[in-house]
């Protein structure tokens, strides 16, 4: 097999989150993106460039990703690929829909690359594929949108049996399009066998070891993602996205010192490189692996770092998800009911945003014993449901209902209703357990059934607290407040079989 020469680009990258560190290196790091192959029409001068635009495009570093398409265009203005490149950067299909400056410009670069009828017929389909996601986006919503998309994509790959690339875009739009209830993980299974041998073909390809990563998320097929994920920041190890990513296997798995490690260093490239979003995603995914590690000083410290940037919350969906989620998971895991009863949701926050701090606060006031005082938040948590639901977003609104599930059993048991908020939180439980989560969090602030686990626990229901936290083990392992209670709770059942293994769990 033929390889692509290496992709090297001389650019500053360092280990340390101050941006003045770089100052001490007499030379710059050479630029690592991973190695692709996409033979195009376009003039051969432009062909590394624009293979390292589409390695950035693999590993989601999609402004990078953008410029260096359109450099491409600029040097050939007959490479309509290129456009396609540049609307492929404004797709980001696995994150949030593009907003409506993004999808215009999306539509127009897909139209202007059709129009010019240029390049061989395995690119026209490339683009005729992208036209299906952006052709109708004024009236069509992004999900149905996607799904065409997918579809156009599956032809494209039947149609090029050979050709990798269109095997990856495929795979991708899989993953992308995975239905959140299929706890089955059809989608991401076919994606895994579509990639994993093309993996062992193009070990270098950044694109594979990522959605290898992506369509493994989940605790059924976390083990199967260990080689991809303790590949792929080797193969790109100067896109912060490519050090943060093996987290998300880690997290499912309960790597901790393995996550803990891949988050510092994305947060550190992404601080040189001035990448707040990615900043923040690691810095939240980091925040929760010190404490199920044990190590709250050092999720403070990251939390007062948060405090410090004066940029953050940004408005944009991730940034504002991690910035809003950190100080609340500090607050919950620890148990600090004042603290957590004093946050304020960041201003303009999206509904599903500020949900979080309003069921922390509801939390808060209920389980620091002021039964009548979380009325005010439920009220806003019920606003926010119904802000998500007349707009179609059905994911959020689930994980909101949840969240409202939750603070209302919390004040049940203060008030003395137990048996309302057992009954409460297991419908939590069971509601949070049918659905995946989306990459945007390492999980839930603490899943529903853990909390169960520690409301029966409260109740001297020692043996269905087990079952609780063992169950909830199964979906997130090693996390600490889980297993920390199902200790508490074999040992007040004298099984000291179970503690001895649980607590070698928690110190391993």
């Amino acid at each position: 097999m033929q390889r692509a020469a290496a992709i090297v680009l001389a650019m500053s990258f360092g280990a340390s989150v101050h941006a003045g560190d770089d100052e001490h290196l007499s030379h710059p790091t050479p630029e690592r993106l991973g190695t692709v192959m996409f033979p195009t029409s376009c003039r051969a001068a432009v062909k590394p460039a624009f293979e390292r635009a589409l390695a950035l495009l693999h590993s989601f570093a999609y402004a990078a990703s953008e410029q260096a398409f359109r450099d491409v265009a600029g040097r050939d203005p007959g490479c309509a690929i290129a456009h396609w490149g540049i609307a492929m950067s404004l797709f980001h299909p696995l994150w949030q829909p593009p907003s409506g400056e993004e999808l215009r410009e999306g539509a127009a670069q897909v139209r202007k690359a059709i129009e010019m009828r240029a390049g061989s017929l395995r690119e026209r389909q490339f683009i005729e594929a992208l036209d299906a996601y952006y052709r109708d986006f004024e009236h069509e919503a992004p999900a149905a949108r996607a799904d065409e998309y997918a579809r156009a994509m599956a032809a494209v790959a039947r149609n090029n049996p050979r050709d990798t690339e269109a095997q990856i875009f495929y795979a991708l739009a899989l993953i992308a399009t995975a239905p959140p209830v299929d706890k089955a993980h059809r989608n991401q299974k076919r994606a895994s066998e579509i990639l994993e041998p093309i993996f062992h073909q193009q070990p270098e390809h950044p694109g594979l070891a990522h959605y290898l990563i992506h369509a493994y998320d989940s605790a059924e097929l976390a083990p199967q993602g260990l080689v991809a994920a303790r590949a792929y920041s080797k193969i790109a190890p100067s896109v912060p996205h490519a050090l943060h990513m093996p987290s998300h296997i880690y997290t499912r798995l309960g790597l901790w010192d393995d996550s803990i490690a891949s988050n510092q260093a994305a947060r550190a490239a992404a601080h040189l490189q001035g990448d707040l979003g990615e900043e923040l995603h690691a810095m939240d995914y980091l925040t929760y692996a010190y404490l199920q590690s044990g190590r709250p000083t050092d999720a403070e410290q990251v939390v007062a770092d948060l405090r410090l940037m004066k940029d953050a919350p940004a408005i944009q969906f991730t940034s504002a998800y991690a910035a809003t989620a950190m100080p609340v998971r500090l607050a919950i895991e620890r148990q600090d009911w004042d603290n957590a009863a004093s946050l304020d949701p960041p201003p303009q926050s999206a509904p599903q945003v500020a949900a979080l701090v309003y069921w922390a606060r509801a939390l808060g006031r209920a389980r620091g014993g002021n039964p009548r005082t979380p009325d005010a938040d439920l009220g806003k948590l019920q606003a926010c449901l119904s802000e998500l639901k007349s707009v179609g977003n059905l994911y959020w609104a689930t994980q909101v209902d949840v969240l409202i599930k939750e603070a209302q059993a919390w004040g049940m048991a203060t008030d003395g209703d137990t048996e309302a908020a057992v009954l409460n939180l297991r419908a939590a439980a069971d509601q949070e357990d049918a659905v995946e989560k989306l990459p945007v969090t390492p999980g839930p602030i603490v899943p529903a059934r853990e909390q169960l686990g520690e409301l029966l626990l409260d109740l001297q229901r020692p043996d269905q607290a087990l079952h609780e936290f063992q169950t909830a083990l199964t979906f997130a392992p090693r996390r600490r407040g889980a297993l920390a209670g199902a200790i508490t709770a074999a040992e007040r059942l004298g099984d000291t079989q179970t503690a001895t293994q649980l607590r070698a769990e928690l110190t391993h």
